[in-house]
């Protein structure tokens, strides 16, 4: 591989990653309205889960799932635009996964903003979309489910999607820089989470911030993937939790 096209792939990479959608959408879609940090609460509980995220999480929580939706899709949309035209351009050479981890570093990290990002899922799949977009459906889906109901624990089910990238790849490529790539990107990921890591250590104090599946509906994409869940049976109602009561009911 040359130097030159390494620099260059990463470049566009970081620099595109670094534009923060969530913050751009918000100055189209909600002018005048600007946050900070972002705070959610489970019924019954007197503990709040604060965050200083501006991501598409945080979108849906002060402007709804529709902007929110929208964020998400837009981070994986930069990711793997620039990730796709590299790999259109040097087909024979693994450069795209370069642009791929940089642009993961830049959406994490990024430049234009102090570096405060997000945390970077939707630049995973945003990033597996263009490798193999098989694999977003398989490895997300499949890590969540498995997270909340195996491992019990909401981290875990972000996570695990993305552990499950690194066996993917490898039955898929038999590639041994796919592998690579893989690791290196959960390594960003997890050292990216280490914030909510912490904040979510010390709402588990509370019985309510220890149900998984409760704290998962928090997020939009949290409530869509526990929905799917509930439909084939994997997850079962638990009508003596409030977070699963509507108001009236109480």
């Amino acid at each position: 591989m040359q130097w030159q096209i390494i620099l260059i792939a990463s470049v566009v990479g970081y620099f595109i990653g670094s534009i923060s959608m969530a913050r751009l959408i918000i100055r189209i879609f909600a002018l005048g309205k600007v946050f900070t940090s972002t705070s959610a609460s489970l019924e019954g509980s007197d503990l709040t889960f604060n965050s200083k995220l501006v991501s598409a999480t945080s979108v849906t929580a002060h402007f709804g799932s529709k902007y929110g939706f929208l964020t998400m899709l837009m981070d994986m949309l930069k990711i793997a635009v620039p990730v796709l035209i590299i790999k259109y351009i040097f087909p024979e050479h693994p450069y795209f996964l370069i642009t791929s981890v940089a642009g993961m570093l830049g959406h994490v990290w990024p430049v234009y903003y102090r570096f405060q990002g997000g945390r970077g899922i939707m630049a995973v799949y945003g990033s597996l979309l263009a490798i193999d977009w098989i694999g977003v459906f398989v490895t997300s889906i499949t890590g969540m489910i498995f997270g909340l109901t195996v491992m019990r624990d909401v981290l875990a089910a972000y996570m695990t999607g993305v552990v499950f990238i690194i066996p993917w790849l490898w039955f898929r490529t038999h590639n041994i820089a796919y592998v690579i790539y893989a690791v290196v990107v959960n390594i960003i990921l997890f050292i990216a989470f280490i914030p909510e890591a912490k904040e979510l250590k010390r709402l588990k104090k509370d019985k309510k911030w220890d149900d998984p599946i409760a704290v998962f509906q928090l997020t939009g994409m949290g409530r869509g993937v526990v929905r799917i869940a509930k439909k084939l049976g994997i997850i079962k109602d638990k009508p003596n939790n409030d977070i699963y009561k509507k108001k009236d009911e109480q």
